[in-house]
């Protein structure tokens, strides 16, 4: 399984990533395989840990919440334009490019994957700078996310 980018798409990623660091980036891409357009997503993960932190423990250092606002608008302008959701991302500072548990629980509803189609990129940075990415795919057949080669076109 391969995750085709664009490399302008990969560097405005990589941007967002390192611009964030040392917060915990996120934000989707959407295209038709053609045209692809990052959309950039607040993390509002610092604000909902300041109004509740016992139920939010941690920080946009090591973790991250899509602002639903602009989440819902980005998906409604993809269907608008019939523009699929191809990609979401996040960073992780200062960690490894891994597809954690709470990565899964977030990209799944009821069991089964929320968006089946769209991977799920996570983008290591390090001293602010990318040192990893890893992408991963639904694969239906063994029911789980899998690693999925990056191709950059």
């Amino acid at each position: 399984m391969t995750l085709q980018v664009a490399r302008r798409t990969l560097d405005e990623i990589d941007c967002h990533a390192a611009e964030s660091y040392p917060r915990e980036c996120c934000g989707v891409v959407v295209g038709d395989g053609v045209r692809e357009q990052v959309r950039r997503i607040d993390n509002i993960q610092d604000r909902i840990h300041a109004d509740d932190p016992a139920a939010h423990p941690r920080d946009a250092r090591t973790a991250y919440f899509m602002d639903p606002q602009q989440l819902y608008v980005a998906l409604r302008d993809a269907e608008r334009h019939s523009s699929p959701i191809r990609v979401f991302y996040h960073s992780h500072p200062d960690h490894g490019a891994y597809f954690s548990e709470e990565d899964k629980a977030r990209a799944m509803a009821w069991d089964e994957p929320a968006y089946p189609g769209a991977c799920y990129l996570v983008v290591s940075v390090v001293a602010g700078r990318v040192a990893d990415r890893l992408a991963v795919l639904w694969d239906p057949d063994r029911r789980e996310f899998i690693p999925a080669d990056l191709e950059v076109v």
